[in-house]
């Protein structure tokens, strides 16, 4: 990334609450106009990373470039960075248009100019002929038009959403997931977005970013980072993962052994990896269950449950070794679960599914 096309840049921040490191010295840079996703499990620190980026806390050290202005020590009022909650933070006493203005009044905006660009607003969020409503005769996805819309009306260099749609049911949480999206690429603007929901993060973001107790542990598109996470940790928290530990063996000149804690032999390819401690993982939609023809890594395992998922049928199945796989089908129209539970499988494990990672 070129230094000009850095819109935020923060380099090896670090955020202390006395002997707690919240934050520990990450550094990431944002291009202009890119949608970043931080997610992450509760208490990695992803917030208060947010947080620091907006004004509403300073790094113990560290450096924040919005545009290449160093803002630690700059109040939020200062830094031209807005940010959307997960509660919507609408003032209550305040109808539609008077919210979406505020911040335009606070910079003395001209009254015809807040009125022409309320109006914009309103209409891009779909709400036009909402602005004598007061925020409690609003609904959830309303309200959060709305914030969406105080934030984006004063043209900010940069936009933080923390959480914005963890109140809303999952139906309106999703339809809400494509008109953010949307409207912020035909905006343009530059946007830092923290979820703790994983489908979220994949299907919003330009790239990813995977926080793990204060630190980065891997940032990339979403479908690098499901396809290949470098990580145990990135593996099982996006998505669902299969997970072998074991000590990696070499069987021939190509081929690698995983020798699984349980005492099984799976076949992998590992070149760049060194003989050792190592962790396997497959996701579950690329295990095969009962495949045509005998091949490396089929094991005989039977089905202790399984889950009926509308597009798909999840399956539990458990080894003699006491090894336990899951594996996703695709159903199709009337199709029922091809297996039942208690049901004997032979489980295939294809060598180019299979992923090395860091524990």
């Amino acid at each position: 990334m070129a230094e000009n096309d850095s819109a935020l840049e923060l380099r090896e921040v670090t955020k202390s609450f006395g002997d707690v490191v919240a934050v520990d010295s990450i550094s990431i840079q944002v291009a202009q106009g890119e949608f970043l996703c931080i997610v992450g499990p509760s208490g990695c620190g992803k917030t208060t990373t947010l947080r620091m980026m907006a004004g509403f806390e300073y790094p113990t050290s560290g450096t924040i470039l919005v545009r290449d202005v160093d803002v630690v020590g700059m109040p939020p009022y200062k830094r031209n960075v807005v940010m959307v909650f997960q509660n919507y933070a609408l003032f209550p006493h305040l109808n539609v248009f008077e919210n979406i203005a505020f911040g335009l009044r606070e910079r003395r905006v001209d009254s015809d100019v807040i009125a022409n660009k309320v109006a914009q607003y309103l209409d891009m969020v779909q709400l036009a002929g909402f602005e004598e409503r007061m925020p409690g005769q609003l609904s959830g996805g309303q309200q959060q038009r709305i914030a969406l819309a105080r934030a984006l009306v004063v043209e900010p260099a940069l936009l933080l959403m923390d959480e914005p749609l963890g109140s809303l049911d999952r139906k309106l949480r999703d339809e809400m997931q494509l008109e953010i999206k949307s409207l912020l690429e035909e905006l343009g603007i530059t946007t830092v977005y923290v979820t703790h929901d994983q489908d979220e993060a994949l299907a919003m973001s330009d790239r990813v970013a995977v926080m793990h107790r204060g630190r980065i542990e891997q940032v990339g598109a979403p479908r690098e980072i499901y396809e290949c996470p470098r990580t145990s940790f990135c593996a099982s928290f996006l998505g669902i993962s299969n997970l072998f530990a074991g000590v990696i063996d070499k069987a021939g000149p190509e081929d690698y052994v995983l020798i699984t804690d349980g005492g099984r032999r799976i076949h992998c390819s590992a070149p760049d990896h060194a003989e050792g401690r190592a962790t396997l993982i497959i996701r579950p939609e690329r295990v095969i269950l009962d495949p045509p023809a005998p091949a490396a890594n089929c094991f005989p395992g039977r089905i202790s449950n399984l889950k009926y998922l509308g597009a798909d049928i999840e399956y539990h199945i458990v080894l003699p070794s006491g090894e336990k796989i899951i594996a996703r089908k695709q159903t199709s129209g009337d199709q029922v679960a091809v297996h039942r539970i208690g049901e004997d499988v032979e489980v295939w494990l294809p060598v180019a599914s299979l992923r090395l990672v860091e524990d």
